[in-house]
């Protein structure tokens, strides 16, 4: 671009520098003969220092194009080196944005399988609690040693302390009462046994929320008499069921476990 610029820059200069008129001297001028004009002698000087100029220029400019050639070719590698690094990291980018792509794929896949993981987790929760309900069995005695109850002149209530079984926890040896944790078919036995005696029978009630639903009775003057009985019934969840010693009866029970109350469910409705 510069050589471009001064190359006509220069022959302007030199045009100039040819056209100017020299002044005349005596000892310029050469005589030729009465029919000749005088020529100027400096005419050949001029003529041949501008050439000298030029050469000198071009040799100038020669050398500052190399320069620039060298430069270019400098800047050239640079430009070749920054394209390699641009390409290098768009295919790093592309890359990088793969792998985004697959770790949201796997984050999206990760939560599914949380999902399904707490799903099955609750599953297998409500299936062992479910199970666990299913499993309700009891039975106690009414006394560990020689014990004889009664008789008293109201009914009472006979707490069963002696446990043998007691599958899903649904009776209390405390009060005597099982109370069902599912709505189901269930079905209790009850057994009582006594000392014969002329004035008492030994008699008690099977509840079920105040309401009576069995009785099992024996009444003999003497020797040791037993007597049982047993029913299925349909109980909703809370439903609580207890044995009652009927007014002036008696009942007795030791190591043996004569006298006893059970139940267990037959299954959920």
């Amino acid at each position: 671009m510069e050589v471009t610029l001064f190359f006509p820059l220069l022959l302007l200069i030199c045009s100039h520098s040819t056209a100017q008129p020299q002044p005349e001297s005596d000892n310029d001028l050469t005589p030729v003969g009465d029919n000749q004009t005088r020529q100027p002698a400096n005419v050949s000087l001029t003529t041949s220092t501008c050439p000298q100029d030029i050469h000198a220029v071009l040799r100038e400019m020669s050398g500052l194009l190399g320069e620039q050639r060298v430069e270019l070719r400098h800047l050239q590698r640079e430009n070749d080196a920054q394209v390699a690094k641009l390409r290098e990291l768009e295919k790093l980018q592309r890359e990088l944005g793969k792998l985004s792509q697959q770790v949201k794929e796997q984050a999206g896949e990760l939560t599914a399988i949380k999902a399904g993981t707490n799903v099955t987790e609750n599953q297998v929760e409500a299936l062992r609690r479910d199970t666990e309900v299913k499993r309700v069995a009891f039975t106690a005695a009414l006394a560990s040693d020689r014990t004889t109850i009664g008789p008293f002149n109201t009914d009472t209530n006979l707490v069963f302390r002696q446990v043998i079984t007691n599958i899903g926890n649904a009776y209390n040896p405390n009060t005597g009462s099982f109370t069902a944790p599912v709505k189901g078919a269930y079905h209790f036995e009850l057994h009582i046994a006594a000392h014969g005696d002329p004035s008492y029978p030994s008699s008690a009630w099977l509840v079920r929320n105040r309401h009576v639903i069995c009785m099992a009775y024996e009444h003999q003057p003497s020797h040791f008499g037993s007597s049982a009985n047993g029913v299925t019934l349909l109980l909703e969840v809370g439903d609580v069921l207890f044995l009652r010693l009927q007014t002036n009866s008696r009942v007795f029970d030791n190591e043996h476990n004569h006298s006893t109350f059970s139940g267990h469910l037959l299954f959920t409705m």
